[in-house]
């Protein structure tokens, strides 16, 4: 697994035999950053469900200022950290272990809606995208022009609109479904 873009370009990230992580192909990831831009400079990313933390990762690679990692699993967060250091992101990249199906994570780096920029993966056939979609509208960390990318199956039904999120645009990439979504002005 490669950054696929950014000043990591090529850069080869650690990963896990047998982890149970699903990374996203860099197909899709190119599918992702070419329809919300390369160049991040000055935003703040989260990265839930991580896994890898690639997507993250990537943002970083294009000049996000900060990405928060967020993953229930210690091998994961384990795993985020040493490509974190691998990729010199150790001043930019942060992880916090947090259950999501219990609520985003505390954290000062989600305060005043200063999130610019969220990646979600959950584990596929769970049904956990529309109560992280309630949870980040109700807690007011996006910032007004932030993007919201989910990736599901691409028989999954989503939410057109929750709470002040609304759907911009969906793709599908083989089995895999890529939704966008912004806050209502």
């Amino acid at each position: 697994m490669r950054i696929t873009g950014g000043n990591s370009r090529g850069r080869l990230l650690l990963s896990e035999k047998g982890l149970d992580i699903r990374p996203t192909s860099s197909k899709v990831r190119e599918a992702v950053f070419n329809i919300i831009g390369n160049d991040l400079s000055g935003m703040n990313v989260l990265d839930l469900f991580a896994g890898t933390g690639i997507m993250g990762l990537e943002a970083l690679s294009r000049n996000a200022d900060f990405s928060l990692f967020v993953d229930n699993s210690d091998r994961a967060l384990k795993l985020i950290n040493k490509n974190i250091e691998t990729c010199g992101f150790s001043d930019s990249g942060f992880t916090i272990k947090k259950n999501l199906k219990e609520g985003l994570p505390l954290h000062d780096l989600l305060s005043g809606g200063n999130v610019d920029l969220i990646f979600m993966d959950p584990p596929y056939g769970k049904n956990l995208i529309p109560g992280i979609l309630e949870a980040i509208s109700l807690k007011g960390i996006m910032s007004s022009d932030a993007i919201c990318v989910s990736e599901s199956m691409k028989e999954d039904e989503l939410p057109y609109s929750s709470g002040d999120l609304r759907c911009i645009k969906s793709r599908v990439y083989g089995e895999t479904k890529i939704t966008f979504y912004c806050k209502e002005k």
